[in-house]
């Protein structure tokens, strides 16, 4: 008995293909998967790309609406340096964590402390010869 929720061959293969453009660029949404799929010979209908998409629970990397809107959050925090005078090194570090999508799974990027006295990013090499 055939399953009427499995997909035609064809459509596997153009699901295959589309998975792959997905990886290099995942910017790209419905009209530019299609200008690829086209370039590569697959002509296909907007329709079809976007169910086959939307069934494979693909959407493209883009910045959503109203992201730095105020009052989103439920506790804003206060700034705490405001009305502090940075007058000698150590005195403030900042330090930068970015959230890193990976193809099976996710990193953490760290980047180096910065010393908030000089106002940029210190190597590290630096500051552990310094220290020795």
């Amino acid at each position: 008995m055939k399953n009427r929720y499995a997909e035609a061959e064809e459509n596997l293969r153009l699901m295959e293909m589309m998975d792959k453009l997905f990886l290099s660029d995942p910017t790209l949404g419905v009209l530019g998967m299609q200008d690829e799929l086209a370039e590569k010979g697959m002509n296909y209908n907007v329709k079809r790309i976007r169910r086959l998409l939307r069934k494979m629970a693909i959407e493209p990397i883009y910045p959503k609406r109203n992201l730095s809107r105020l009052g989103k959050a439920k506790y804003i925090h206060p700034y705490l340096l405001r009305n502090l005078e940075i007058c000698r090194p150590n005195q403030v570090w900042a330090l930068d964590i970015s959230y890193v999508p990976m193809k099976h799974g996710f990193m953490y990027l760290t980047g180096d402390p910065a010393d908030g006295h000089y106002g940029f990013i210190q190597p590290l090499y630096r500051r552990l010869a310094a220290i020795q």
